[in-house]
C-alpha cells in the first residue's frame, strides 16, 4: 500500500497532465509547415507545457503538505498580492489671496486654530463643490478672506462664490418674483424646503444665481455670481443649484457647520 507522499506526488502528476492537455488542445492546429516553421510550432507547446507544468507542481506541493502525514508541522502560508493602491486624488488649488480693504478683518486675523479649522472646511467645501457644480464654473478656489467666500475660473473670467451656513433665529426670505427676479422650489431630504432663483444685477444685463434654504438653527446659502467685466451671467442655473442642495455630500457640509459654526448669528438691525 503506498504512502501519502505517493498518493500526493501520483495527484500533482495527474494534475500537470491534465493541464498540460487542456493549454495544447485549445492551441491552433499546427499547418504542414516546413522547417524552422514546424520547429517553432513545437517550441510553442513545449512553452507552454512548462510553463503551467510549474504553476501545477506549485498548487501540487501546497497540497501535499496539507495531506495527513505529509511531515508539515504548522499552517501553511500562502501569500497573496496586495491589490495595487488607489491612485491619490489631484491636489486642490492653491486658495485665492484678496486683501481686505482698509479696516476689514480677514482669515489672518483669527487664532491659529480657528483660522485652521475654518481653512480644513473650506478645502473640504471645495471638494464638494467642485465634484457637485457643473463644469461650466471651472476651477473653485477658496480664499483667505472669508470662510463663506469661495471663487470659481472658467476661461479666465472669475465668478464669485459664496457658501454661507450662518446662525440665525430668523427664518430666510422665501423667494419673490420681483424686479426681474425669477425663482424655483424644491424639497430637500427631510422635507426642507429650498428656494433657488435667477437675480438680475448692475444695470440688468447679467444674472446671479441662488439657492437658499433653512438647516436646524441656520440659514444656508449658495450663490453664484456674474462676472460682470465681460458682461458674463452666473455659469450656474437655479435648477443645478437645487440638485447640488440636494446631493447627500453637501448636506453633510451643512450639517458640520450647523453643529459648529464658522460664522458669527446674523442678527437684525431694529430699523435696518
Amino acid at each position: 500500500m503506498g504512502t501519502n507522499e505517493d498518493t500526493a506526488d501520483a495527484r500533482t502528476a495527474l494534475l500537470v497532465r491534465e493541464a498540460m492537455d487542456r493549454a495544447t488542445a485549445e492551441l491552433p492546429a499546427l499547418m504542414d509547415l516546413a522547417g524552422p516553421a514546424r520547429a517553432e510550432g513545437r517550441r510553442r507547446k513545449a512553452r507552454v507545457r512548462v510553463a503551467i507544468g510549474a504553476g501545477v507542481l506549485a498548487v501540487g506541493a501546497v497540497t501535499a503538505s496539507l495531506l495527513p502525514g505529509s511531515g508539515s508541522q504548522g499552517p501553511v502560508e500562502v501569500v497573496v498580492a496586495a491589490p495595487p493602491s488607489p491612485s491619490a486624488p489631484p491636489p486642490q488649488p492653491q486658495p485665492l489671496h484678496i486683501e481686505p480693504t482698509p479696516g476689514e478683518s480677514s482669515m489672518a486675523d483669527l487664532p491659529a486654530a480657528e483660522r485652521t479649522r475654518q481653512e480644513n472646511f473650506q478645502d473640504q467645501a471645495v471638494g464638494v463643490l467642485q465634484s457637485l457644480l457643473p463644469p461650466t464654473v471651472g476651477t473653485v478656489q477658496r480664499t483667505d478672506l472669508k470662510v463663506n467666500f469661495y471663487r470659481a475660473t472658467k476661461d479666465g473670467k472669475a465668478f464669485p462664490l459664496i457658501f454661507s451656513v450662518r446662525p440665525s433665529s430668523e427664518q430666510p426670505q422665501p423667494c419673490q418674483e420681483v424686479r426681474g427676479r425669477v425663482c424655483a422650489k424644491a424639497t430637500l431630504p427631510g422635507g426642507i424646503e429650498a428656494h433657488a432663483s435667477t437675480i438680475p444685477t448692475g444695470n440688468g444685463a447679467v444674472n446671479e444665481t441662488e439657492v437658499s434654504f433653512r438647516y436646524g438653527t441656520c440659514n444656508v446659502r449658495l450663490s453664484v455670481f456674474p462676472h460682470e467685466a465681460s458682461n458674463t451671467s452666473s455659469p450656474v442655473s437655479p435648477a443645478q443649484l437645487l440638485e447640488v442642495a440636494k446631493a447627500p455630500a453637501f448636506l453633510d457640509l451643512v450639517r458640520t457647520a450647523q453643529a459648529q459654526p464658522m460664522e458669527e448669528e446674523q442678527r437684525s438691525i431694529p430699523g435696518g
